[in-house]
């Protein structure tokens, strides 16, 4: 049993969201010391930390201007998720909302490079659509320019390296893209990733000369690799890495260069473990490494170059160690950690490691997952075991860290975190085994991971938890209606429990996307409710807990409210928790200990 509470698992802090100054003397980044997410900046390793924000409400994102003592942040209300941006001045503290229209999203586009503008994609015109918009720096929100009128869900990839043009990013699905380039001074908008199917177009940035994109795309591979699309004539190639295309077994998540000193680089999401490539570009498909950074084996992103570019800054999560950033030396790879976010006090040698395993599910599918047990394990099947399952669905259960799973652990269950099929980083066919008819085949990779877990000689079968977060959610319910008999209890946060309710009352800027996935309204109705887990509810048999936020406008709230009364229905033991300050998900510390702590007391009454 652990010496720590929940309480004090839930104060290890985390920083991460690094972005240089312009002189590249400090270094901004988001930490949630007060609780929630806040503005903080440091001038070195070691160094005491400026707090620059004091909200309730956590700050999303910071962006440094690259020229004056200034960042853009964003921050919403409540958790519904619609950001307004606002700059301060880090010199006086001053604040200024530059958007100042509270019914809409703003989705963060960049600064220019001479720091006189920033452009951002919003809803406000109609709340389905996102527009682009470009303000100066010094404007408030009435004087934002509408430059371009879209007709679905844009967002921007940056200005090119001479202010004059923006990328374009239109999703369908989380699986298919298109980039289009806007011209400023034309306002012409062209499209320069024609394709048939699903096709996803990651991360674009900018090549130094500012007539190529380069961009992670699968146009011809089962999984993202790194790729250019030369302007002048729209050809696509790829590019190589120390003279060789590299292999397309993992996906290439996300790439950054530096337009100046032509400096790259890009990282690789290797079985859920985060590699970094660093380099420079020799030609314009061409990169040669210059050193292999010393980094944690975690999960890495979020590259932010110094304005000369012979270091950047990233932030870094491992199971075992909480997330900091670090900056590292681009010629030595040597990796300095300049944030601090305490444990708590708790010390990092009691943090346990996963092992990553596949097991075997009904198509002959080795499904992955990872798998933690506590130390008090003696092989004798006497360890009950959350499955956390991830939401999504097309996200991924990676090595960092999770100050929930190690208090679990330290309590002595074990946590098995399964990535079924339709999880991002395995590659898209993949990831559209479970697309709308097939989605019953990912909870039967549920089913057998509990299989699985029942043959394990450290598991008691008979104390086996499902937990999960929003389609995570929609899974446990799943998982309790389809296969009662595994259960001993469920935990349901912000999950989807009737499809056809959720496509519905969802956000209307998310719709399209989500029907992509789960099936339309109107093409698929029928088949929508025949695979809610609100319809099956007879069938449940575990004691369930059901936790929401009352703004959520992802998975709104009524989800919650229909499981519980279905469930109450039928004589099942069910808990209801609901946060009339949150979204999706839990954000502010005093409601995330107040969840736990009852997500704690649930297990030790029903487990």
């Amino acid at each position: 049993m652990s010496d720590y509470d929940i309480e004090r698992y839930l104060n290890i802090r985390s920083a991460y969201g690094a972005n240089f100054s312009p002189d590249g003397d400090r270094l901004a980044f988001l930490m949630n010391t007060t609780g929630t997410g806040q503005l903080w900046s440091v001038d070195g390793a070691g160094q005491w930390p400026q707090q620059h924000t004091f909200y309730d409400e956590r700050v999303t994102f910071a962006r440094y201007s690259p020229t004056r003592p200034e960042i853009i942040f964003g921050m919403d209300d409540g958790g519904n998720e619609r950001a307004q941006l606002y700059r301060v001045e880090t010199e006086s503290g001053s604040i200024t909302n530059l958007t100042q229209r509270p019914g809409a999203k703003h989705r963060w586009g960049g600064w220019s490079h001479d720091g006189e503008r920033f452009a951002f994609t919003s809803n406000r015109r109609d709340t389905q659509v996102f527009d682009i918009y470009v303000q100066d720096r010094d404007a408030t929100g009435g004087d934002a320019e509408v430059v371009f009128e879209g007709d679905g869900w844009l967002t921007l990839g940056g200005w090119s390296p001479d202010d004059k043009k923006l990328l374009v990013i239109q999703s369908y699905s989380n699986f298919d893209q298109d980039l289009s380039v806007f011209n400023l001074e034309t306002s012409e908008l062209t499209h320069v990733t024609p394709h048939e199917g699903n096709v996803r177009y990651r991360s674009p940035e900018w090549g130094p000369d500012g007539e190529s994109i380069y961009l992670c795309a699968d146009r011809e591979t089962d999984t993202l690799r790194l790729e250019r699309i030369d302007l002048k004539d729209e050809s696509f190639a790829a590019v190589e890495t120390d003279g060789a295309v590299p292999e397309t077994d993992w996906n290439v998540n996300g790439v950054a260069i530096d337009t100046d000193t032509s400096r790259v680089v890009y990282s690789t999401n290797v079985d859920g473990y985060g590699e970094l490539t660093v380099g420079k570009f020799t030609g314009p498909d061409s990169i040669d490494t210059t050193t292999e950074p010393q980094l944690p084996n975690g999960v890495v992103g979020g590259v932010s170059f110094g304005p000369d570019a012979e270091e950047f800054a990233v932030t870094v999560t491992a199971s075992t160690q909480n997330t900091n950033v670090y900056v590292i030396d681009v010629e030595t790879g040597e990796s300095t950690q300049w944030t601090d976010a305490a444990t708590a006090g708790i010390p990092s040698e009691t943090f346990v490691d996963p092992e990553l395993v596949r097991y075997p599910t009904f198509d002959d599918r080795r499904i992955p997952g990872f798998f933690s047990l506590p130390e008090s394990d003696t092989g004798s099947g006497e360890i009950p075991v959350i499955v956390d399952i991830h939401g999504g669905p097309e996200s991924q259960r990676r090595p960092s860290f999770s100050p929930v799973k190690q208090f679990l652990l330290q309590q002595g269950y074990g946590v098995f975190e399964p990535n079924v099929r339709g999880s991002a980083g395995y590659g898209k066919e993949y990831a559209g085994l479970d697309d709308v008819e097939k989605r019953m085949d990912a909870v039967a990779d549920i089913k057998s991971a509990v299989e699985w877990l029942c043959d394990h000689p450290a598991v008691d079968p008979d104390r086996i938890v499902a937990m999960g977060g929003s389609y995570g959610g929609f899974m446990v319910l799943s998982a309790l209606t389809e296969y009662p008999e595994f259960w001993a209890a469920g935990i349901d946060i912000v999950g989807i429990a009737n499809f056809v309710t959720f496509l519905e009352n969802t956000g209307e800027w998310r719709r399209s996307l989500r029907e992509a996935e789960y099936g339309s309204l109107e093409d698929d109705r029928s088949f929508l409710e025949s695979i809610s887990p609100i319809n099956n509810m007879e069938s449940i048999d575990a004691p369930l807990f059901v936790l929401h936020g009352a703004n959520d406008p992802r998975v709104p709230v009524g989800e919650a409210e229909q499981v519980v009364e279905a469930a109450r229905d039928q004589n099942v033991p069910v808990r209801k928790l609901i946060f009339d300050d949150e979204g999706h998900g839990f954000s502010k510390l005093a409601n995330r200990i107040e969840a736990y702590d009852a997500i704690v007391a649930f297990l030790e009454e029903h487990v």
